[in-house]
């Protein structure tokens, strides 16, 4: 195929490292376990692609159409995906940590187990996604949109969820140790039995929201709105507990 003035052969198991494709139109492509390390792939058109266990490894696709591809047990370390479109993508226990997905659409695409270590979401579209039990410690949440998530037995340590909206988000047994939550937005959100020990909830908006069970040990819910939460059973020893009257 010819792309930018080059020809590449694409296809499973195809050695594109380090290729220029910047732009280039891959829509159905079937790259099972390319490599694509170092790629750059800006702008590119790859909506329902095979990228299977494809090695993206500080790959660039930036800006990029990745609507419905197939990147299960893909390699995505240090990849950047800022503003990239994965709408409805298969991303099931892929390796994302450390890559950039800032402001990229990420709703509704299934990242069950997937690694984001350290990953920066900020302001990224995260709504109705299956995140159950992923690794998203000390990632970047902030602005971001988890409305409906699914969280349910993710790592979620010293994450930053500052004004991130988890509206109805389901965060049963996360880890949320030492995370970030100020002003969230977490109205009707499942934490039953989440570790919350030490997490900042300063002004997180949290009316109707379920904590049975939860550990909060240590927490800072100084202006948290908890009217109508459910606190039942939850571990509260040592916590600020320093709340609003009125909801914002």
């Amino acid at each position: 195929m010819l792309i930018n003035g080059h020809e590449y052969e694409i296809g499973p198991g195809a050695d594109l490292e380090g290729a220029n494709l910047e732009g280039a139109a891959l829509r159905g492509a079937n790259l099972v376990g390319a490599n694509l390390r170092d790629v750059n792939l800006v702008s590119a058109i790859l909506e329902d692609a095979n990228l299977r266990g494809a090695n993206l490894v500080g790959a660039n696709l930036g800006g990029a159409n990745l609507q419905g591809a197939d990147l299960g047990g893909a390699k995505l370390k240090g990849a950047n995906l800022k503003g990239a479109n994965l709408r409805d993508a298969n991303l099931v226990g892929a390796n994302l940590e450390g890559a950039n997905l800032e402001g990229a659409n990420l709703s509704h695409v299934n990242l069950r187990y997937a690694d984001l270590r350290g990953a920066d979401l900020r302001g990224a579209a995260l709504e109705s996604t299956d995140l159950q039990g992923a690794d998203m410690d000390s990632a970047d949440l902030r602005d971001a949109n988890l409305k409906g998530a699914n969280l349910e037995g993710a790592n979620l340590s010293h994450v930053n969820l500052r004004y991130a909206d988890l509206r109805g988000a389901d965060l049963r047994g996360a880890n949320l140790k030492g995370a970030n939550l100020g002003y969230a937005y977490l109205r009707g959100a499942d934490l039953r039995g989440a570790n919350l020990k030490g997490a900042n909830l300063g002004y997180a908006y949290l009316q109707g929201a379920d904590l049975r069970g939860a550990k909060l040990q240590g927490a800072d819910l100084v202006g948290a709105y908890l009217r109508g939460a459910i606190l039942k059973g939850a571990d509260l020893k040592g916590a600020n507990l320093r709340v609003e009257e009125d909801g914002a």
